[in-house]
């Protein structure tokens, strides 16, 4: 089979960008910036230069950030809720209209409204879904346990059914997100209580350690034959804290000691070759923190590599 019939068989999905400009959920202010700067980073010509079709579907609309302290445990809970509930109909309805959806953060309490609105989708249809979840902390505090009441750190507690209720209600079902399915990469941060939390509920752990003494193609190798094997739907969740701060300085929460830029780029290029992804997160860029758009750009970068940007292609690199 020759390249063009080779390109004919594999069909690549539609594209729909939809931002969500806000911090609502986080400890430092400035991540509502970060649709913008994706956008100015050329995140849509990016992936059209790869041949697909690519809708920016604009922003979302919520409530400003009141920059309050927490009240029984949750900062601005009323708010994020808001978010949350738009994020969730903004994605579904991309899923229904046959499109992939590309949400761009905004702080990762927008995840909340991600999956749930991924888990309306896919329960219409019968369908299980999984996450791929790329960041440096664990994101599984509850209100209990939380130092800070920031509910960016608690997205996938929420999705799994600790939470608030007007949180852990936006799904089909509570919980809306089964923890056996989920596979996390890169972790490095995580708050003393939330490390039993984290362990007893059934996540599939690769922190940075195993990636340090199995390297990043042998964690991943493990990680995605996991995804394959649950089968259904796989979403990426991808924090650009994931990375480490000495090449993305534009995040608020920085943990030294992340993936460098040839293990990122390895990681996103593996996922694509999987074939698996079919919807993704990018959240916590913070314009306020970073040098010139660089990490935007990096974001980029990556999210080149994560739809099919290799450095030669293979299938030419084998004649």
């Amino acid at each position: 089979m020759d390249n063009l019939a080779k390109e004919s068989v594999v069909r690549k999905p539609s594209l729909a960008l939809i931002g969500a400009p806000t911090d609502i959920g986080a400890g430092h202010r400035g991540g509502s910036m970060g649709p913008e700067a994706l956008r100015v980073a050329g995140l849509k010509q990016a992936l059209e230069r790869l041949g697909y079709s690519v809708e920016d579907r604009g922003n979302l609309n919520g409530p400003v950030n009141p920059d309050q302290p927490p009240v029984d445990g949750y900062r601005h809970l009323p708010e994020v809720v808001e978010w949350c509930t738009s994020v969730r109909d903004g994605v579904r309805g991309i899923l229904e209209d046959d499109k992939f959806p590309i949400l761009l953060g905004g702080d990762h309490c927008l995840a909340i409204g991600s999956l749930a609105g991924l888990a309306q989708y896919c329960a219409a249809r019968g369908e299980a879904y999984s996450v791929l979840w790329l960041d440096a902390h664990a994101d599984y505090n509850t209100a209990e346990v939380s130092p800070s009441g920031n509910i960016h750190g608690m997205p996938l507690a929420v999705a799994t059914g600790h939470g608030p209720k007007g949180l852990v209600d936006l799904g089909p079902a509570t919980p809306f997100l089964d923890p056996e399915r989920v596979v996390q990469i890169g972790i490095r941060s995580v708050d003393a209580v939330e490390k039993r939390l984290v362990v007893s509920s059934g996540m599939e752990v690769h922190d940075m350690r195993r990636i340090d003494e199995n390297g990043m193609r042998h964690t991943m190798e493990e990680a995605l034959y996991l995804l394959k094997g649950l089968g259904g739907h796989v979403h990426v969740s991808f924090d650009v804290d994931f990375l480490d701060p000495s090449i993305a300085p534009g995040v608020g929460t920085t943990v030294p000691g992340g993936p460098t830029y040839r293990e990122a780029q390895l990681c996103m290029e593996m996922i694509h070759d999987s074939g698996l992804m079919r919807s993704l997160d990018l959240m916590e860029l913070n314009p306020a923190y970073d040098i010139r758009n660089a990490t935007a750009d990096l974001t980029v970068d990556l999210v080149e590599s994560l739809f099919g940007q290799q450095i030669l292609s293979r299938h030419d690199a084998a004649l």
